[in-house]
């Protein structure tokens, strides 16, 4: 296996940032971890880099005990959010550093920068210098100083997260081919769900310091482990069991709160068997779909996300009654609170 983190913990003072976990990353695979602020998935990325020790557990690094080697010993390459290249170093230096420390003949660092500016996209703009690129061609250039070493691991940090949205979409594609092309094992830090979903192979969830929930994007998204992950990703709405919503439909699972996602709320103009009455309350153009917020006779609110299509067909305007009904709904055993 390329990473495996057995029952590791982390503390801070009377703070646990990382609560016994375990995680097991394949070699060759892109694993976001993903949660919201706080929740510990950095600090498991700074564990698993060495540059913070665990209280407790393991990490093994492609079969190595690597609990308590340094930072050099574990050939791992880290990109920060904020790019953290040399200024005063070109292009072509910044990736070259890593390996002009190890003292490499300079024909095979000339090789090797040529090779990944290839690779990053940059050809031409070996000679620039950092402040003369743009956010996203740093970003680059700073995955390919990590690349440059070959490392074992890749461990990246948000590495978008300062940057703009429609830059941020575009690297996320770029990462995915990049990692297709050279295959190495991939851990990022993000807590956008959609970064997530779009770029990896494998989610883990994190939540106050555990993991909720391993999986693919679709088992994470289609078969949520906890009433957390279920929340967590996509925008879903929640509703006691006894809503005049579900008054003639089964839901799956026990408990007192029933969670439905925003596309699975079917919006009628007229009855039917299962629908409840509702009004429309505020209609918004999201761009690729329109968000409908809805109020029930009893006075709870749901959110409905229609295709423009849907949206169309049923003409809705503020103050006009529909009628609603959930296409999926599920419950899980426990109550609780978001």
């Amino acid at each position: 296996m390329g990473i495996v983190v057995e029952n590791v913990s982390k503390r801070f003072g009377n703070f646990a940032a990382v609560d016994s976990v375990s995680l097991t990353v394949k070699t060759g695979c892109l694993m976001a971890l993903l949660g919201p602020s706080g929740s510990g998935k950095s600090t498991l990325l700074r564990l698993i880099s060495g540059l913070e020790t665990p209280d407790s557990g393991k990490i093994w690094l492609i079969g190595q005990d690597a609990t308590y080697q340094s930072v050099q010993e574990r050939n791992i390459g880290f990109v920060f959010q904020h790019y953290a290249l040399f200024k005063h170093l070109t292009v072509r230096q910044n990736i070259a550093f890593g390996l002009e420390i190890r003292k490499l003949p300079k024909a095979k660092v000339k090789r090797r920068v040529e090779q990944l500016l290839n690779l990053i996209q940059l050809e031409g703009l070996g000679d620039r210098y950092p402040n003369q690129l743009s956010g996203g061609q740093r970003q680059r250039v700073a995955l390919a100083r990590a690349l440059a070493v070959e490392p074992q691991v890749l461990l990246l940090d948000e590495p978008f997260g300062a940057l703009d949205a429609k830059v941020r979409k575009d690297l996320r594609a770029w990462l995915r081919r990049l990692h297709d092309e050279v295959h190495v094992t991939t851990v990022f830090v993000t807590h956008d769900q959609e970064e997530a979903m779009e770029v990896a192979d494998e989610i883990a969830i994190f939540n106050q310091g555990h993991i909720e929930q391993v999986g693919s994007p679709s088992e994470i998204y289609d078969r949520p482990a906890t009433p957390f992950v279920m929340s967590f990703i996509g925008p879903v709405n929640v509703l006691p069991s006894h809503s005049r919503i579900f008054q003639d439909r089964p839901v799956d699972g026990a408990g007192k709160q029933v969670f439905v996602r925003s596309h699975d709320v079917a919006v009628a103009p007229v009855a039917s068997d299962n629908s409840a009455p509702a009004r429309v309350v505020r209609i918004v153009n999201l761009g690729w779909e329109i968000q409908a917020e809805l109020q029930l006779d009893d006075g709870q609110m749901v959110v409905a996300h229609l295709s423009r299509e849907r949206f169309d067909e049923l003409n809705l305007e503020p103050q006009q009654r529909v009628f609603v009904s959930p296409r999926e709904a599920k419950s899980f055993p426990l109550d609780y609170s978001i």
